[in-house]
């Protein structure tokens, strides 16, 4: 099954190419990555309309940097969010609960897990809790006003099936990205 089939060794490599840089190239690569998932998450303030759909690209810096290294991964977050704190602070609510989180997630799982279907479950899982997070801790309506601030299954359900198939195309998305990036590794 698709779903189950073990993933290729294109991340391993890239990993590999990764840890053979020096510690300096590490971080400034962390910090180039934190500050272009910054850029991205806000460009919904900054450019309204058009914005909104560049914001969801600022999971793919933070999902690439917890691929490479885990220890990278929550500095490139953790700047991201100090970046957003000075540059948008209204997006320091939405970042660390959806797409930096799915990153996190995401990136993080690929080293815990070989095969897709636990690695998108992961990512999809993360996202739910930081949504239902939002919206019944926060009563912050991160999804509009058509879903209720209210706890219920019902609405946590259609959120992970949602958030599933989000996962869904990050982990495909990312996976290509591997694959493509091996020839100029190689």
């Amino acid at each position: 099954m698709y779903f189950l089939k073990s993933l290729s060794n294109e991340v391993k490599s890239a990993q590999l190419f990764f840890y053979r840089l020096s510690k300096t190239k590490q971080l400034v690569s962390g910090a180039l990555f934190a500050s272009l998932a910054a850029f991205f998450q806000s460009a919904g303030g900054f450019l309204p309309g058009i914005g909104f759909f560049i914001s969801p690209l600022s999971t793919a810096p933070i999902l690439f940097c917890f691929i490479l290294s885990l220890p990278l991964g929550f500095i490139t977050y953790t700047l991201t969010n100090l970046l957003l704190l000075i540059i948008q602070p209204s997006e320091l609510i939405i970042f660390p609960f959806t797409t930096g989180i799915l990153g996190m997630g995401i990136g993080a799982s690929f080293y815990f897990f070989k095969k897709r279907l636990y690695i998108i479950i992961s990512g999809a899982t993360l996202l739910t809790v930081g949504i239902i997070t939002l919206l019944c801790v926060f009563k912050f309506p991160v999804l509009g006003p058509v879903i209720s601030k209210n706890f219920s299954f019902s609405t946590a359900g259609f959120i992970f099936l949602f958030n599933f198939l989000y996962s869904w195309i990050w982990v495909e998305l990312s996976l290509a990205y591997f694959k493509k990036s091996k020839t100029f590794i190689a």
